[in-house]
């Protein structure tokens, strides 16, 4: 494996960032089984130290758990860090549209005016900084207009308190309202090797329009890491634990696709998981991958992934692999 680590623009914000991108949903430890403060801490700097700069957090992971330890990671090198944090998941109000309940506390979808602007106060003193590089509407809201929602978005971005926009789970409607407004510098969305329908509805809009995309579940929740077997048990109020794309036979397709594309990692001295990032970030439309880690050796592995520059030859045998080993999997 050679290369530094890749970089890219947010949109055309001015902002640079990390192709490979560290996930902090379960460092905040919410449907992940917990959480270890200190591994989640060492995780987040091991990442820095290996060059991956942007980090992604929400106040809902966790309900401000994640953006706490963030916070405390990056104390004293803020300056080496890209953040991306979200709003629209609201707790202390009952405005919006009620989602799930999260330790007994009903979660709302709710991005008006009013609720951006107390989110956003509350996300910079978790993170302990001043300025925001990446705020993100992390589920849209049916009940408020997109126009009043980057209407505030804008007004932070003027105020210093945040320096790109960005839409997380968006349908293209909901996108194309986003992108008439001018002010879209990214979206956030689900893609890997078995979950790529934004490849038809969005990525052919963020490419004329030159927004960044953002993918999470990456290595698809890890089923795609190369180290999750037949006979791994999910315990606790670990999300995988009753997810049918974890069944028995998933799992062995996946394993069976790690050992088809194995040839291709071992030629570049790379891990399972490196390549599929390394992949991910190939794709056109894909801007930057973020991938959970929850602790050092997990962010080290991953941030390999953004120094590994994949040729012809290796996408055309791993996309043979997801042809035949991936293309049935349910879930």
């Amino acid at each position: 494996m050679s290369g530094e680590q890749l970089n890219r623009e947010i949109g055309r914000s001015g902002v640079r960032a990390s192709a490979v991108g560290l996930g902090t949903w379960a460092i905040g430890g919410w449907m992940w089984g917990g959480t270890d403060e200190a591994e989640s801490i060492a995780a987040i700097q091991a990442s820095l130290d290996a060059g991956v700069t942007l980090i992604d957090t929400a106040p809902a992971y966790g309900l401000g758990r994640s953006e706490e330890i963030v916070g405390k990671a990056i104390a004293g090198r803020r300056d080496k860090a890209v953040i991306a944090t979200k709003c629209g998941l609201v707790w202390h109000t009952g405005k919006g549209r009620h989602f799930f309940d999260q330790d007994g506390r009903p979660v709302h979808r709710y991005l008006g005016r009013d609720g951006i602007i107390h989110e956003v106060e509350e996300s910079l003193r978790r993170l302990g900084t001043d300025y925001i590089d990446l705020y993100i509407t992390h589920w849209q809201d049916p009940t408020t207009p997109v126009e009043e929602t980057v209407s505030a978005l804008e007004d932070l971005k003027k105020a210093g308190k945040i320096r790109a926009i960005g839409a997380s789970n968006v349908n293209r409607p909901e996108l194309e309202k986003y992108i008439e407004t001018g002010s879209l510098d990214a979206i956030q969305e689900r893609f890997s090797m078995i979950d790529r329908e934004i490849e038809a509805d969005l990525l052919p809009l963020t490419l004329q329009n030159d927004v960044a995309t953002l993918s999470y579940s990456s290595l698809a929740l890890g089923l795609l890491s190369g180290t999750i077997g037949p006979d791994r048990v999910f315990a606790g109020d670990d999300q995988r634990k009753d997810n049918p794309r974890f069944s028995v036979a998933n799992r062995q397709k996946a394993r069976d696709f790690s050992d088809a594309i194995r040839p291709v990692a071992e030629r570049h001295g790379a891990s399972i998981a490196q390549v599929v990032i390394a992949w991910t970030l190939a794709q056109p439309g894909v801007t930057f991958a973020l991938c959970g880690a929850r602790n050092p050796t997990q962010a080290l592995d991953n941030a390999r992934a953004g120094t590994l520059r994949l040729d012809h030859d290796d996408l055309a045998a791993i996309d043979a692999g997801i042809a035949a080993k991936l293309a049935d999997m349910d879930g």
